[in-house]
C-alpha cells in the first residue's frame, strides 16, 4: 500500500448484508461468492483512482482523492454486483455502501479521526444494495453524476454516537433496484444536546478517558475543571453525545452561565427536565421524586459562580444510584465522591524542534487552528512558509481553544505571519480578564493570552461595532434582533447599525447565532444571538469603563418589562403555548432585569415585572422562584408608595400562593390588593383580584363569601367587556356552585365560559371547561355525556401536550370505565394518569390515582387490597390538607362502600390501618406492582 492521501479526501466503506447466516449454511458457496465479490469491489475502487487501506472480513475501506472518483467506484461496483450470476444457494449478494468526505488524518500508516466514525455510522444504517452519501459528499458530486444515475434525499438522521445528525442521500441507478425500507438509524435517547455548528477537533484521549470514567459505576459526580476558554463545555457536550446510548432515561444539558443565584440551580434543572411545582410539594422535592430510579446523565455547565449550590447537587445524587452528574467549572465542588477531571490545553508541537509539515495535523492546537481558519477562508493551508508562524501563534495562545478559534477567524484579514506580529506586539498588555477564580487578580498566562486575543478582536472593530459589542453584554441568555435593536440603538448621532453590526460580530466569532436545534423549544421564528461568557465579561468591562452601563441597562429593563406586560395582556387571546414560549425564551433576561431593579432601587420596575410574571411562573411550575422574586419586590423600601404596581405585585403573590396550596396567604395578599384597586378605581385589576380571592376563600371553606366575591368580579368583567375575564370569572363561579350543590347554575356558568373560550380560541381553557362539564355530568349520572366531554377534553390536552392537565381527563375516564365494567381499560387509564402525575410531582393527583386503583380492586373482588389503598389515599390526602373535588369525592365514597360491603368490619379496619401507615412511594409501588394480580 502506497502513501495514503491526506487533507480533504472521500472515504468509501462497503460490506455484504447478512453474510454471517449464509456462511453458516453454505460455507463453500459463500467462499466462492465472497472471492468474486472481492474482485468486483477492488477492481471498481482501483479503476477509479481509489486505494484500499483496510479490510475487515468482507468489508472494504477505501479512500479517494476526490469525491466523484469514489462515486464512480460505487456505481461500477453496484452495477457489477447486481449483474453478477450468483450461486442460488447464497444469492442475492447485496452490498451496502457509504461515502463521506472529510479530513484524512494518517497516524502510524492508517487513517484515524472523526471522518472514519461518520462513514462507518452511515454504513451501519444502510440496507444491502443501497449506497448512501453524506451531505458534503453529495454537494461535491452534484455535477459529476453519469447518465442513468441520480440522487435521492432521505432527510436528516441521528447516527449512533455522533452528536451532529447527518443529512443522508441515496444513489439511484437506472436498472438497479433503489426502493429500500427506512434507514436503520436508531432513535436517540431523550436529550436536549445542542447541535454543534463545527467539527469537534482532537481531544481523543481526554474524550475516551472521560467516557470511561462516567461508565464506571463508582463515578457519580465528575467535574471538568480548567480556566475559561479551555474548552470544558465543548468537551463535556461531546462526551455527553458519546454517552447517549449508555443512559436509558436520557442525557440533558443545563447551561448555568446566565445564573448568579444559587437558589436558581434546582429550578433551572427542573425546567430543563420539564418539571413543574405542584401544590403541597416544593420544586426540589418534586425534582427528587422525578429523579428517583432514573438512569440519567445531567451536564451542569458553568458552575463556578454557583458553588454554594453544591449541596443541592449532592442531594440529587442521593436520590438515585443510577443518576450521574457531569459539571464544568473553574473550581471543584468539594463534595464527597467527586471525581475531578482537569481539562488541559490542546496538544502543541515542540516550538524549538518543530515537526515536519505532514505531522502538524496530529497536534490538536494546530489542527483546530487550521479547521477554523478554513471556515473563514476555505483555501487556507499550512505551508512550509507559514508553518512556523502557525505553530508560534498556537503557543502564544497556550493551546486554548477559544483563543485559537478567535485568532483563526481573523485569517481573512491577516496571514499567519502578520497575525503573529500583532500577538507579539501585545504581549506586554497590563489588562486582565476578570474571571471568577476566587477573586484572584494576578491571572495565569493562559487567561492573559485569552484576554489579549479578545482585546485584539475588539480593537479590529469600527466604532459602531465596538459600541454594539459593549451594549450587547447586558443580555443574559442571548437576545433576538428586535431586542438588540431596541436596547443597543440609543438614537444618538451616528447611531449603531444593529442589523449590520450583529452580522459583523457573528462573522468575527464575538457573537454566536443559535441554530434552530439550539433554539428549541422556543423557536418562534426569531433568530437568537449570544456571547460566550468570557467574551461577554470582557464586553461588560468595556461597557462600565465607557460610562454607558446604567443607560443601557435601563433600556434593557424597559424593553423586557414591556415584552412581559404585552405577553400577559395577550395571553388569554393567544393559543396557550405561544406566549409561554415567548416569555420562557427570555427568562434569563427577565431575571437579570429583576435583579438589576432590586439592586438599583428601581422599585416600580421590580413590582410591575414580578407581578406580571406570576401567571407564567404558575403555568411553568416555577412557583417557588416566582414567589421569592415577588416577595423581595414587595419588601423594597417605599414599595407601597407605587400603588398600582404594588397592587399588581400583591395579586401576583396571591396567584402563586393559591397554586402552591397556600390559600391563607393567597387570601391575605389578594384582600390587600383588592383594597388598593378599589382605592384607585381600577376595575380591571379589582376584577382579576376578586377571582383569586374567591378561589382561596372557597378553599378555606366559606363558599357563600366566595360566591359573593366572584359575583362582584363577574359583574366588573361584564362592565369592562373583556371576554377572557368574563370567561374566567364564570368558570370559577361555576366551581363555587358545584361546591354549593347548585348543579344547574354550575352547568350554565361552565357552558357560558366554554363558549367564550371557544370564541377566543384558547384551547387550554376550552379543555378545562369540557373536563369540568364532564365532572358535572358524571355526578348527575349522565355517563354517556360525561364520556364524550372527557374524551374531547383529553384530545385537546394531548394536542397541547399539557402534561399537568392531561392526567385529570385520563383519571375521570378511568372512573367511567369502572362504572361500565371495563376493568382492564380502567386500570390502564389510572396507570397512565399516575405516571403523568408523578412526572409533574402533582401529589393530590397521585393520591387520587391511588383511590382509582382502590376502586378497581373493589370491583375485582379484592376488598383487602382496596381497603389498603383507600386507607393510604385518605391518610396522604389529609397530610397535605387537600380537599377532594366533589366528583372525585362521590366516586371515592361509592367505590369504597362497594368494597367495604365485601369484608367484615374488623378485617376492613385492619387493612385500612395498614394502608394508612404507607408513605407515598410505598403506596404507589403497592398500586402498580399488584394492579393486575387477581
Amino acid at each position: 500500500m502506497g502513501d495514503l492521501p491526506t487533507g480533504t479526501v472521500t472515504f468509501l466503506y462497503t460490506d455484504i448484508e447478512g453474510s454471517t447466516r449464509r456462511w453458516e449454511q453454505h460455507p463453500a458457496a459463500m467462499k466462492a461468492a465472497v472471492e468474486r465479490h472481492d474482485v468486483i469491489v477492488r477492481e471498481a475502487i482501483e479503476a477509479n483512482g481509489g486505494q484500499v487501506f483496510r479490510r475487515m472480513g468482507d468489508a472494504f475501506c477505501a479512500v479517494f482523492p476526490v469525491a466523484p472518483q469514489a462515486l464512480h467506484a460505487a456505481i461500477a461496483a453496484q452495477r457489477a454486483l447486481y449483474d453478477e450470476a450468483w450461486d442460488e444457494q447464497v444469492a442475492p449478494i447485496r452490498v451496502r455502501m457509504a461515502l463521506h468526505t472529510g479530513q484524512g488524518e494518517v497516524r502510524e500508516g492508517d487513517y484515524v479521526g472523526q471522518a472514519l466514525n461518520r462513514v462507518a455510522r452511515l454504513l451501519s444504517v444502510a440496507h444491502g444494495g443501497q449506497t448512501l452519501l453524506s451531505r458534503l459528499t453529495c454537494d461535491l458530486v452534484g455535477d459529476a453524476l453519469p447518465p442513468g444515475a441520480g440522487i435521492k434525499d432521505l432527510g436528516e438522521h441521528s447516527l449512533k454516537d455522533l452528536q451532529r445528525p447527518e443529512y443522508v442521500f441515496q444513489l439511484v441507478l437506472e436498472g438497479v433496484p433503489y426502493d429500500f425500507p427506512p434507514l436503520n438509524s436508531a432513535d436517540a435517547r431523550p436529550n436536549n444536546l445542542p447541535a454543534e455548528a463545527s467539527q469537534f477537533v482532537g481531544r481523543e484521549e481526554q474524550l475516551e478517558a472521560l467516557c470511561s470514567l462516567l461508565r464506571r459505576p463508582d463515578v457519580r459526580l465528575l467535574t471538568l475543571t480548567g480556566p475559561g476558554g479551555t474548552g470544558k463545555t465543548r468537551l463535556a457536550l461531546q462526551a455527553a453525545a458519546e454517552l447517549l446510548r449508555d443512559f436509558s432515561d436520557g442525557v440533558f444539558f443545563i447551561p448555568l452561565a446566565a445564573i448568579n443565584d444559587p437558589g436558581l440551580v434546582i429550578p433551572t434543572i427542573a425546567q430543563t427536565l420539564n418539571m413543574k411545582e405542584s401544590s403541597g410539594q416544593s420544586l426540589g422535592d418534586s425534582l427528587k421524586g422525578y429523579l428517583r430510579g432514573k438512569h440519567l446523565l445531567l451536564v451542569l455547565d458553568n458552575f463556578e459562580q454557583l458553588v454554594q449550590a453544591a449541596t443541592s447537587v449532592a442531594q440529587l445524587l442521593a436520590v438515585s444510584a443510577r443518576l450521574k452528574i457531569m459539571v464544568t467549572s473553574q473550581v471543584t465542588l468539594h463534595l464527597q465522591g467527586e471525581q475531578e477531571f482537569m481539562v488541559p490545553p490542546l496538544a502543541l508541537p515542540d516550538l524549538k524542534r518543530p515537526p515536519p509539515l505532514e505531522a502538524l495535523p496530529h497536534y490538536e492546537a494546530v489542527d483546530l487552528f487550521v479547521q477554523r481558519a478554513r471556515l473563514a477562508r476555505p483555501d487556507f493551508a499550512v505551508t512550509e512558509q507559514n508553518a512556523p508562524a502557525v505553530i508560534e501563534i498556537c503557543h502564544r495562545l497556550d493551546g486554548l481553544p477559544l483563543a485559537i478559534e478567535l485568532a483563526a477567524a481573523r485569517i481573512k484579514l491577516l496571514p499567519p505571519e502578520a497575525m503573529l506580529s500583532r500577538l507579539a506586539g501585545m504581549a506586554g498588555t497590563q489588562n486582565s480578564l476578570k474571571l471568577l477564580v476566587g477573586g484572584a487578580r494576578d491571572l495565569p498566562a493562559r487567561q492573559q493570552a485569552l484576554r489579549s486575543t479578545i482585546e485584539w478582536s475588539y480593537d479590529l472593530l469600527d466604532e459602531g461595532e465596538k459600541t454594539l459589542f459593549r451594549r450587547l453584554s447586558v443580555f443574559a441568555g442571548g437576545c433576538t434582533l428586535e431586542a438588540a435593536e431596541a436596547v443597543c440603538d440609543a438614537g444618538e448621532t451616528g447611531a449603531v447599525d444593529v442589523f449590520d453590526g450583529v452580522g459583523s460580530l457573528v462573522d468575527r466569532s464575538l457573537l454566536r447565532s443559535a441554530s434552530e436545534h439550539e433554539q428549541a423549544p422556543h423557536n418562534l421564528g426569531e433568530p437568537r444571538f449570544s456571547m460566550l461568557e468570557t467574551i461577554r465579561e470582557y464586553a461588560r468591562e468595556r461597557l462600565e469603563e465607557c460610562g454607558e452601563a446604567q443607560a443601557t441597562r435601563q433600556r434593557h429593563a424597559a424593553f423586557y418589562l414591556a415584552l412581559a406586560e404585552k405577553a400577559e395582556f395577550q395571553a388569554p387571546m393567544m393559543r396557550h403555548s405561544t406566549w409561554l414560549e415567548k416569555v420562557e425564551a427570555e427568562q434569563d433576561n427577565l431575571r437579570a432585569v429583576l435583579q438589576w431593579a432590586i439592586e438599583q432601587g428601581e422599585t416600580e420596575t421590580a413590582l410591575r415585572l414580578s407581578g406580571t410574571l406570576s401567571y407564567f411562573w404558575q403555568i411553568r411550575g416555577n412557583m417557588s422562584e416566582g414567589r421569592r422574586w415577588v416577595e423581595v419586590a414587595l419588601a423594597l423600601p417605599g414599595a407601597s408608595a407605587y400603588r398600582a404596581a404594588y397592587a399588581q405585585a400583591l395579586l401576583g403573590a396571591g396567584v402563586i400562593a393559591w397554586f402552591q396550596g397556600d390559600p391563607a396567604a393567597a387570601r391575605s395578599w389578594c384582600e390587600e390588593s383588592a383594597a388598593i384597586h378599589r382605592e384607585l378605581g381600577d376595575q380591571r385589576g379589582l376584577a382579576l383580584t376578586l377571582i383569586t380571592l374567591g378561589q382561596s376563600t372557597l378553599f378555606l371553606g366559606d363558599a357563600a363569601k366566595a360566591g359573593s366575591l366572584l359575583e362582584e368580579g363577574l359583574a366588573l368583567h361584564r362592565q369592562t367587556g373583556v371576554k377572557w375575564g368574563i370567561a374566567q370569572a364564570l368558570f370559577v363561579s361555576a366551581q363555587v356552585k358545584v361546591a354549593q350543590g347548585d348543579f344547574g347554575a354550575a352547568r350554565s356558568y361552565f357552558e357560558e365560559s366554554l363558549e367564550l373560550y371557544r370564541q377566543l380560541g384558547n384551547d387550554w381553557w376550552v379543555a378545562q371547561a369540557l373536563n369540568s362539564l364532564g365532572d358535572l355530568a358524571r355526578m348527575q349520572g349522565d355517563y354517556s355525556t360525561a364520556q364524550t366531554l372527557y374524551e374531547e377534553s383529553l384530545g385537546l390536552f394531548r394536542e397541547l401536550r399539557a402534561k399537568t392537565d392531561l392526567p385529570a381527563s385520563l383519571h375521570n375516564l378511568g372512573h367511567l370505565a369502572i362504572i361500565g365494567g371495563n376493568i382492564e381499560q380502567a386500570t390502564a387509564l389510572f396507570k397512565e394518569s399516575l405516571a403523568l402525575h408523578r412526572g409533574t410531582g402533582n401529589r393530590p393527583g397521585i393520591i387520587e390515582s391511588l383511590a382509582g386503583f382502590a376502586g378497581v380492586a373493589g370491583v375485582r373482588g379484592r376488598p383487602r387490597r382496596a381497603a389498603r389503598l383507600f386507607g393510604a389515599s385518605d391518610a396522604l390526602m389529609s397530610a397535605i390538607s387537600a380537599p377532594m373535588w366533589p366528583a372525585e369525592r362521590l366516586a371515592y365514597e361509592r367505590n369504597m362502600a362497594a368494597a367495604r360491603a365485601q369484608l367484615d368490619e374488623d378485617d376492613w379496619l385492619e387493612a385500612w390501618e395498614q394502608g394508612r401507615n404507607m408513605n407515598m412511594e410505598q403506596a404507589v409501588s403497592y398500586a402498580l406492582d399488584e394492579a393486575d394480580i387477581e
